[in-house]
């Protein structure tokens, strides 16, 4: 319908319709803060997924969602996602790098070369142990652990970072980790 009001809405208009999208979505986006540092080094290894705002390729994952990070020679990030589905193991290979002066606290992923998706660090347990990631359109979120499942004063601590960073809770789906690999 949309499409077809688009003749009889003059070009000022127009214009000025999608400045104010723009500036709504730019508005939007900035309010999203990744954490100020992240030691890669620690950063890497095993990551459990707790709950997500899944991805459009997670939607046959049931259970036992992982993610595993690890250096190449080059420097860049190799990420290993994998999880159980209702045929199986479902894989997914991808490669990351830090986005210059994040230190280390937003990465750029890629599952499918040339598109690169935003990996913000938007919360991270003093000792490593849990980890919030989101992008600044707040469509994905992911609530990650070092074990299989966190306790409810350490998901609580997790849960209510990415509500101050504006995320939407009621999105989130719980991800049961029922054997670990």
């Amino acid at each position: 319908m949309l499409i077809s009001l688009l003749p009889r809405i003059p070009l000022k208009y127009l214009a000025l319709l999608l400045g104010v999208w723009a500036m709504t979505c730019a508005a939007r986006a900035q309010d999203v803060t990744a954490v100020a540092h992240v030691d890669l080094n620690r950063y890497l290894g095993r990551w459990y997924e707790i709950a997500s705002f899944p991805m459009f390729f997670q939607r046959h994952c049931l259970r036992n969602t992982q993610a595993e990070y690890s250096l190449n020679k080059h420097g860049d990030i190799l990420v290993y996602n994998h999880c159980e589905t209702a045929n199986g193991l479902e894989t997914a290979h991808g490669h990351a790098h830090v986005v210059p002066g994040s230190h280390s606290a937003r990465l750029r992923v890629s599952f499918f070369w040339p598109f690169y998706g935003n990996y913000w660090i938007i919360g991270l347990d003093d000792q490593y142990q849990w980890a919030v990631v989101g992008e600044p359109g707040r469509d994905y979120l992911w609530v990650l652990a070092r074990k299989p499942q966190l306790s409810p004063s350490e998901l609580h601590k997790a849960l209510i970072t990415a509500q101050a960073q504006g995320y939407d809770l009621s999105k989130l789906r719980y991800t049961p980790q029922i054997s670990a690999y």
